[in-house]
């Protein structure tokens, strides 16, 4: 299979986009998807590092940190203590694990910069999680801003 990559005008327009909103939109997204599991004590020597998710193709990069209530989204004015790196389709289909990250590793598609031993706490404890199959129509606004309702109201 040809790689798919985010084709250069749509990466140039994309990172002259404000930084922050990306990582406020990918925050709220994580936190719905994984709900109560960031909050799981084998996530704690997460807690309050920085990190970042560079996607290489799109020109984009979400910083966030892990807190109490789950991720949290963070200017990108610190130096991250992890910076993970791969394009948009390999973080796509880490997403819908039809590739796993080790083979991306080693393949030199997925890098990891940092504090590695943190990279690999996090590697190792997603891959420990049941997590359902992604479904992408979990993330229409309306489906979206119903779970949004919802947990409000709890």
């Amino acid at each position: 299979m040809k790689p798919f990559l985010i084709p250069q005008p749509v990466r140039i327009l994309v990172s002259l986009l404000p930084r922050y909103p990306h990582s406020l939109i990918f925050t709220r997204v994580v936190n719905l998807a994984l709900g109560s599991k960031l909050h799981d004590e084998v996530w704690q020597p997460l807690h309050g590092k920085r990190v970042c998710i560079r996607v290489k193709d799109a020109g984009v990069a979400f910083h966030f940190t892990l807190g109490a209530s789950g991720l949290l989204a963070r200017h990108a004015a610190a130096q991250p203590d992890l910076t993970i790196s791969a394009s948009a389709q390999d973080f796509f289909l880490l997403a819908l694990r039809k590739e796993d990250p080790d083979t991306l590793f080693f393949s030199r598609r997925l890098v990891m910069e940092g504090d590695t031993e943190l990279g690999l706490l996090a590697k190792n404890t997603l891959d420990a999680m049941e997590l359902p199959p992604l479904d992408f129509r979990a993330l229409l606004p309306t489906r979206l801003l119903d779970r949004l309702r919802t947990r409000r109201l709890a």
